[in-house]
């Protein structure tokens, strides 16, 4: 009996060691809305079950576990991005949806790849933080029009933070505004896409 109860709590012990092993963060920050002309166009676009839920989770066991949740995070992003860019912007399942507004184009985001380094890997005091991102723009008929990858940065020192938590978080959010600024910055000049901005100017 006694053996069996010391057996019980040893397992309660090893379950408490590795379970605590496990850092868990929800990325939360603050996202400028950019100052652009806005294009004169109604987008639709598209946010699968995977990016409104995106979670990163560390699979390598040689490294600390992180699991992050960052798909609220960059939903916030993308609706504070997009609505600045375009005159009208609205929220649609599939490139079959027929809203109210006649879409002009679509545009579908994808988390290709998401990486991370901490102080101890980077040998400095700081957290880095890469996420390459899939764009995908459609034209309303559902054509593709333009397929690119958009890589975003950010990194800050922990001795600003109090945790790794908020240091981590703070990475992620420099990450995400980066990659506002580049879809801002470079949507109208890719190629492809120039052209049908080029081709749609008497709208």
């Amino acid at each position: 009996m006694i053996f069996n109860i010391i057996k019980f709590i040893s397992f309660i012990l090893v379950l408490f060691v590795f379970t605590g092993c496990k850092s868990t963060l929800t990325v939360e920050g603050e996202f400028p809305t950019p100052v652009v002309n806005k294009l004169p166009y109604t987008l639709g676009v598209i946010y699968d079950k995977e990016f409104k839920a995106y979670q990163y989770n560390e699979k390598d066991e040689k490294r600390e576990e992180w699991e992050i949740e960052v798909g609220d995070a960059q939903l916030a992003l993308f609706n504070t991005v997009l609505p600045a860019m375009f005159s009208d912007v609205v929220s649609v399942p599939d490139l079959e949806s027929k809203p109210n507004n006649p879409i002009d184009i679509f545009f579908k985001p994808h988390v290709d790849e998401l990486q991370y380094n901490v102080p101890e890997e980077t040998k400095l005091n700081m957290f880095e933080v890469w996420i390459k991102y899939n764009m995908k723009v459609y034209d309303n008929q559902g054509q593709l029009l333009a397929d690119w990858i958009l890589t975003a940065y950010g990194k800050t020192p922990t001795a600003f933070m109090q945790t790794q938590e908020s240091a981590l978080n703070e990475a992620m959010v420099i990450a995400l505004r980066d990659a506002g600024a580049g879809l801002t910055l470079k949507f109208s000049h890719i190629p492809e896409i120039n052209n049908w901005l080029k081709k749609h100017a008497n709208k």
